[in-house]
């Protein structure tokens, strides 16, 4: 005999991202050039470029999917921001995770409803909305991330993209290697996402919280940290051979006949490099293929060049973010506390 299953609550979040449009809503409005103005809906407010204005109330109630007509007969359609659309639009402290990335770590790292995932560097919270979206309700996130303020830009972007706090989600603050011991039981974490600038630093803690055959991945922006996290994760021996690689994304021109490239593209953001933790006891096996003449630099009496980097923000390009923009994307996100 079967039976019929009840009605499921709905996902946290999900009311949001359906129906006529309401108050409090973020509505992506589309011009005829293809410009895009994100605006969050308020009783009374209106939305002003220098070719007219509209009151917010002609979309209020309205279905998604509406054109509403300026005072100075500009035509602008309104949608719902998808995900994508959200991250690129969203107040931010640090450099986000680009959604093609993220999109490659959340299935790269098969992160399945239900996993136990753990995320390090949490910078505006943009990685953190596709984790939630991948664990699910019944799933666990735990984010750490070093910097109080850019915290609270997260936390403030994360529960204005689903509506409140999110029952999945944890957010700590302090560094991995003193948070993760006291937030997860040995052998207990299914995915572990880092980006960090020295993720190899973290390797020891990592592996004491995967479970066997649970994956690393981390995200950093050169060529140098890249080969260094390769090769601690080698030496480090309880992980699986690592695997990197990068992804770019090139959108089309589609116009009639003229279909072709778009002359702009979003080219390097970040190399991604996964590994699987191996059963304790269990060494992984020698690799048998031979490293290219000159990949392991050596002094002239035949010793190991030893890493002289300072593995500083500075030293590998980023820009350092101002005090000033950061007190601003922490009113942006949190746009409650001024109204108080």
């Amino acid at each position: 005999m079967t039976t019929t299953p009840g009605p499921r609550p709905p996902a946290t979040g999900a009311d949001l991202r359906r129906g006529p449009f309401r108050v409090g809503d973020r509505v992506q409005l589309t011009d005829p050039r293809g410009r895009l103005h994100t605006i969050t809906l308020a009783p009374g407010g209106t939305f002003h470029t220098h070719r007219g204005y509209f009151r917010h109330e002609e979309l209020i109630g309205a279905p998604e999917g509406t054109v509403v007509v300026s005072s100075g007969d500009v035509e602008y359609l309104a949608l719902r921001p998808l995900l994508a659309d959200h991250v690129l639009s969203m107040p931010r402290g640090a450099a986000v995770v680009y959604p093609k990335d993220a999109g490659q770590i959340v299935t790269m790292a098969d992160i399945y409803p239900g996993a136990v995932v753990v995320e390090a560097g949490v910078g505006s919270g943009a990685l953190t909305m596709s984790l939630l979206r991948a664990v699910g309700d019944s799933g666990s996130l735990h984010s750490i991330e070093r910097r109080e303020d850019f915290a609270d830009i997260a936390r403030g972007n994360v529960e204005g993209f689903f509506g409140g706090p999110h029952p999945a989600w944890q957010l700590s603050v302090g560094d991995l290697a003193d948070v993760l011991p006291t937030v997860a039981a040995p052998g207990s974490v299914d995915r572990v996402v880092l980006d960090m600038l020295a993720p190899w630093e973290n390797l020891e803690v990592v592996a004491d919280a995967l479970a066997p055959g649970g994956v690393l991945i981390c995200y950093v922006a050169t060529t140098t940290q890249l080969s260094r996290l390769a090769e601690d994760v080698r030496t480090d021996g309880r992980y699986t051979e690592p695997a990197a690689w990068e992804s770019m994304v090139r959108g089309w021109h589609l116009e009639g006949l003229s279909v072709r490239p778009e002359h702009r593209m979003i080219g390097h953001t970040g190399f991604l490099l996964t590994t699987r933790r191996l059963a304790d006891g269990v060494e992984a096996p020698v690799r048998r293929r031979r490293p290219a003449k000159g990949a392991y630099p050596v002094a002239p009496d035949g010793a190991p060049v030893e890493d002289a980097e300072l593995w500083t923000p500075e030293a590998l390009g980023e820009r350092e973010t101002s005090p000033k923009k950061v007190r601003r994307a922490q009113r942006d996100a949190h746009p409650e506390r001024s109204e108080s």
